[in-house]
Formats: structure tokens, C-alpha cells, sequence
């Protein structure tokens, strides 16, 4: 009964600091696209995100048009989620710290590949139940995604119509996320 409890606390921890990793690589990814600012999503992830990189903002300064200091928060959030990942699991805490920084460096590789997956099937299912349709999903799916979708469409065309860049964008995510050598605990 008690690995139970154990599992489904590593569950919802392991969840929550994801949705939040997420949101911060969002804020990284909609200003390296040049997202309309405006858009209610972009405004939402600016909101959530915006205090804790703030702060980091004053001792880290921004590098062109990467955000710097959210990606720093996101790194700062995955140790942080491994570390109470193996306090729950009362594994070895003295764990080399080099090791726990290459898993946080992984940890969020893997984050970033499920939310490009995540996105880019979001993004065809809306191209299947309203195609043509412009929301600010839609907008913002499209500025993140297109980077990843264009240079595929340039080298494979659609297909009678269908393209196939999604499919096989996401097959390269999913192999790229499986050879990262990241403990199945921390995934």
C-alpha cells in the first residue's frame, strides 16, 4: 500500500513540475518564433512564467533573442524535480553532482522533445477537424512548430496532398528522446 502512495506522489510531482518545465520552454520557444504577443496564449504563458524569470532576469541577461534566464529556471526546475525525485525514492541523495546535472541537461531534452511531439499532434488534429480555421491555437502551434515542419516539407513534398512532415518529425523526436540516456525515474 505504501509504494502505492510512493508511486502515485512521484506521479503527481513529477507531473506538475512537467506542466510548469513546459510552460517555461513554451515562453523560450514563442519568443525565439516571434509569436504575436498578444495572442491570449502567449499572454498566458508570459503570466504564469513571468515572476520567477524576472528575478533570474537581473542576474542573467538575455542573449539576442534566446531567453537565457528561462532557460535557466527550466534547468533549475528539472534538478530540482530529480532531486525530490530520489528523496521519494529515498534512493543514494549523494549522487555525483555531475551526473544529476547531465540527467537535469536530459531531463529537459526529453521535456522538449514530448512537447514538440505533443504540439506537432495537436497541430495536425486541428488541421483535420477545421482546416484553414485561424485561432490563436492554431497561431501559436504554427510559429512553433513550422522551424521544426519547413525544412522537411523542403525536402519531402506532400504526398497527394498529405503532407507527412509531422510523422516524420515526430518519429526523429521519438528516437532522439529514447537514445538520451536518461534514467526511466526521472522520464
Amino acid at each position: 500500500m505504501q509504494m502505492n502512495a510512493s508511486n502515485a506522489l512521484l506521479f503527481l510531482v513529477d507531473t506538475l513540475f512537467t506542466l510548469y518545465i513546459v510552460a517555461v520552454l513554451l515562453r523560450v520557444l514563442l519568443q525565439m518564433s516571434y509569436t504575436d504577443y498578444q495572442n491570449p496564449i502567449s499572454q498566458f504563458v508570459w503570466q504564469v512564467t513571468q515572476l520567477p524569470v524576472a528575478l533570474l532576469a537581473r542576474i542573467i541577461p538575455r542573449w539576442r533573442y534566446v531567453d537565457i534566464p528561462a532557460i535557466v529556471f527550466a534547468l533549475l526546475l528539472c534538478f530540482l524535480n530529480i532531486q525530490i525525485d530520489l528523496a521519494l525514492y529515498a534512493l543514494d541523495i549523494t549522487a555525483p553532482i555531475g551526473l544529476v546535472l547531465l540527467w537535469t541537461v536530459l531531463k529537459l531534452l526529453v521535456v522538449l522533445c514530448n512537447l514538440y511531439i505533443f504540439t506537432i499532434l495537436i497541430q495536425v488534429v486541428f488541421s483535420w477537424i477545421s482546416p484553414g480555421t485561424h485561432t490563436p491555437a492554431t497561431a501559436v502551434l504554427w510559429s512553433i512548430n513550422e522551424p521544426l515542419l519547413r525544412p522537411v516539407r523542403g525536402v519531402i513534398p506532400a504526398i497527394s496532398g498529405l503532407d507527412i512532415s509531422p510523422v516524420i518529425i515526430i518519429i526523429v523526436l521519438q528516437v532522439l528522446s529514447r537514445l538520451l540516456p536518461l534514467p526511466g525515474l526521472f522520464r
